[in-house]
């Protein structure tokens, strides 16, 4: 079976020089979309990518990343916008990754598209009036 997943991975220090997000690639035979990526050699670095393969490709490369000590997290959790608090200033735009977040150009609103969304949570912590809110999907169905 196929599956696709939005991963948020941080990598420590002692790991961020080396080709980890390549092995899945080469190692796993799976496709990914860097989003967002924050890399600094000798420093932590913090990657939002979409990550893509057969199941079980996609469990071993999963596990290779926690093994190499990247913390990896889904993405699966919900942004919404709160329509009250938001004042339109654009501060969330700027750090958006996937344009979820637009200015609607004959209204000079902020539009937010969910559907474009990949929870990364940058807008959360732009938003000076906390508009954009982090919402957890329950595990329980």
């Amino acid at each position: 079976m196929y599956k696709k997943e939005g991963l948020y991975l941080r990598f420590p220090p002692d790991v961020v020089d080396r080709p980890i997000v390549y092995r899945l690639v080469k190692d796993y035979d799976l496709i990914f979309n860097i989003l967002k990526a924050f890399i600094t050699p000798g420093k932590e670095g913090i990657m939002i990518l979409e990550i893509e393969g057969p199941q079980e490709n996609l469990s071993k490369g999963l596990k290779y990343l926690k093994e190499m000590g990247v913390e990896v997290r889904p993405l699966s959790q919900q942004i919404v916008k709160n329509e009250r608090e938001c004042i339109h200033c654009g501060s969330c735009i700027a750090v958006c990754p996937t344009g979820a977040l637009y200015i609607d150009r004959t209204t000079f609103k902020v539009i937010y598209d969910s559907e474009k969304c990949t929870a990364c949570e940058f807008c959360v912590s732009a938003c000076v009036t906390k508009a954009m809110e982090v919402h957890i999907e329950s595990e329980a169905a």
